[in-house]
């Protein structure tokens, strides 16, 4: 199969950054959102583009229950195995199975061949799954499957086996299609998927990706290091068996990560842009696309998935063999696949890919793995904290509602904090759950913030849904305050933080309220190791600046001042900036921030 050139992808992706062609945001005023974008003449480009005036809803057929991979009948204590049952009632006479080389061992997978085994059906296995694929491996998958043949698939395992299952059937019956002909442009060609697919059964053993539900098939692309997909209703599977039972052996970082997964896909699709605001509206409803913005119907599968999620996530955090919790997860991330398979998902799904895909070595932990590896819920989750900052602009009010979510008081905050205190409760999660401190646990610093952005302008679809028009330097701004999470969030952690050491000189940022001074403060990573490099030490500090002036309202040429003369390691300096603080319990400060540069200080 012949590869994209590169040539042509960078072409398109200085096209993304030229402008905003988004025409979603000149669209008309809904009660959700602000007024539009203006042109220059400050006439609405409304009246040039008609809108999206409708949405669709498409879901797989689904069968959820304990146990209805392999059923127990009371009555006659027949063991009924309904997998192999389907493949029998759909006439298959060959089947494909996909799974990777662990599931392969597991209870599932033995159940599904012992089901196929028993209502006499002939199989083969492809056991090569990648975690978190890539192109190569779904090509050695087609390449499989056009050899073999098959009139029936079957998905066994997480999102990567479903998403390989849905590629490998794509192309069996596209014989002479170029890889890059279906896949998501501006990197391939985007092409329709005008002929019905063979069946395929997705049978999930993770509570996280909702595959089983959707139409989309996400790879990393190895040449331009990025993520992309391919996204079409035609690849949905026919029927998704999810049954609780078949999550139960997966450690507990496979269920933090899925879990994250499905928390952000439904409160990505809940904060979408609507999908009357979305445009131009299709000349034929053939051409409306999977991900249409959010609705009144996906909202109530993505609002009842973020519940569920914010409830049972840290309780299995607390007892990973928690089977009430699995069983709400597994049915989260169903009702959640739902919910963004026809709404879509924005900025954290379409930041994450970048994440995973310039990682260079960094594995996460339980993950069985020859390669590195960011589980795309992690490298989901680690911007939401700025990136729900960043949206609230649109619709804080509904942003507000997902903080209630969370368990935050509501009652007399202003719709202007929404912001800063759906950022605070989304940081306080995921501290909670242990996650790497920021895109700088995985090895990231500011100097790969170009490359992030870079991979991240060809999410064009995802990008296209964000609630607010998001450009090159709005994209700079959020990777930059991800690169640490953790930092401090009230007066009560602020005891833990030293001052830090930078060789015969120390760098603070101090905390002041009513002329006392509560704290110095450094980053997270100093502390574990006070005598790093100066390069990293002023890294690092800056992630702890953009924590500690989030939300800042004034000139933002003074925030990058700061900023700029942080480089300069030969002057001493200080600056300061004044600012009210929202704290997690919604504990009101006028805080003052110090930034000094000098000798070692032991007065805490």
């Amino acid at each position: 199969m012949k590869s994209v050139p590169r040539s042509r992808v960078a072409s398109l992706m200085r096209l993304t950054q030229s402008a905003c062609t988004c025409p979603a945001h000149m669209g008309g005023v809904i009660s959700r959102h602000l007024p539009r974008c203006k042109s220059g003449s400050g006439k609405s480009m409304a009246s040039q583009i008609q809108n999206e005036y409708a949405f669709e809803m498409a879901s797989s057929n689904i069968r959820y229950g304990e146990g209805v991979t392999r059923q127990v009948s009371i009555i006659t204590t027949f063991i009924l195995k309904e997998v192999g049952m389907d493949a029998r009632n759909m006439k298959a006479k060959k089947v494909i199975v996909y799974t990777d080389s662990n599931i392969t061992k597991l209870h599932p997978m033995k159940t599904v061949i012992q089901s196929l085994e028993d209502n006499n059906v002939p199989y083969t296995v492809y056991d090569k799954v990648r975690a978190e694929p890539s192109d190569k491996s779904f090509k050695d998958a087609i390449e499989f499957t056009r050899k073999n043949g098959c009139d029936l698939f079957i998905a066994v395992g997480g999102g990567s086996s479903i998403d390989t299952a849905k590629v490998a059937n794509l192309y069996y019956n596209y014989p002479q299609a170029d890889f890059f002909d279906f896949v998501n442009a501006p990197v391939g060609k985007g092409m329709p998927i005008e002929k019905k697919l063979t069946p395929l059964i997705a049978i999930p053993t993770t509570a996280g990706t909702g595959s089983e539900t959707t139409g989309t098939a996400v790879f990393d692309f190895k040449d331009l290091k990025i993520k992309t997909g391919i996204a079409s209703r035609a690849l949905k599977p026919i029927l998704g068996i999810v049954d609780p039972l078949n999550i139960r052996t997966a450690p507990l970082q496979v269920q933090i990560a899925s879990g994250l997964d499905v928390l952000f896909h439904a409160l990505e699709s809940y904060t979408n842009l609507p999908y009357n605001m979305r445009g131009p509206a299709p000349q034929n409803p053939l051409d409306r696309p999977p991900y249409q913005g959010a609705n009144p119907i996906s909202d109530v599968w993505s609002a009842r998935a973020l519940k569920m999620t914010i409830d049972s996530l840290p309780q299995l955090k607390r007892n990973p063999g928690n089977t009430k919790a699995q069983s709400q997860m597994i049915l989260a991330a169903t009702y959640a696949g739902i919910g963004f398979g026809n709404a879509g998902v924005h900025l954290c799904h379409g930041m994450s890919y970048p994440i995973s895909g310039l990682n260079k070595s960094y594995i996460h932990p339980q993950y069985n793995t020859d390669h590195s590896l960011v589980p795309h819920g992690i490298s989901v989750a680690i911007t939401a904290p700025s990136v729900f900052k960043f949206t609230s602009t649109m619709d804080p009010g509904r942003h507000l509602e997902v903080a209630k979510a969370f368990g935050v008081d509501i009652s007399n905050v202003k719709l202007l904090d929404a912001g800063e205190i759906l950022s605070d409760a989304i940081k306080k999660f995921l501290i909670d759950l242990e996650l790497p401190d920021g895109i700088s646990a995985f090895g990231y610093s500011y100097s790969d913030i170009p490359a992030l952005v870079e991979g991240t302008l060809p999410q064009k679809r995802l990008i296209s849904l964000s609630p607010v028009p998001t450009g090159t330097e709005d994209l700079s701004r959020i990777f930059e305050s991800s690169i640490n999470v953790s930092l401090l969030t009230s007066f009560e952690e602020a005891n833990d933080y030293l001052d830090w050491e930078i060789g015969k000189h120390v760098v603070t940022i101090e905390f002041k309220h009513d002329g006392k001074e509560y704290v110095h403060l450094s980053s997270e990573n100093s502390r574990r190791n006070p005598r790093l490099n100066i390069e990293k030490a002023l890294e690092d500090l800056r992630g702890a600046i953009n924590s500690a002036i989030r939300g800042y309202e004034g000139d933002v040429s003074a925030i990058a001042y700061i900023l700029l003369r942080i480089s300069g390691i030969n002057n001493e300096y200080g600056f300061l900036i004044k600012r009210q603080h929202r704290f997690p319990n919604n504990t009101v400060a006028d805080i003052t921030v110090t930034i000094c540069y000098g000798r070692h200080s032991n007065n805490h």
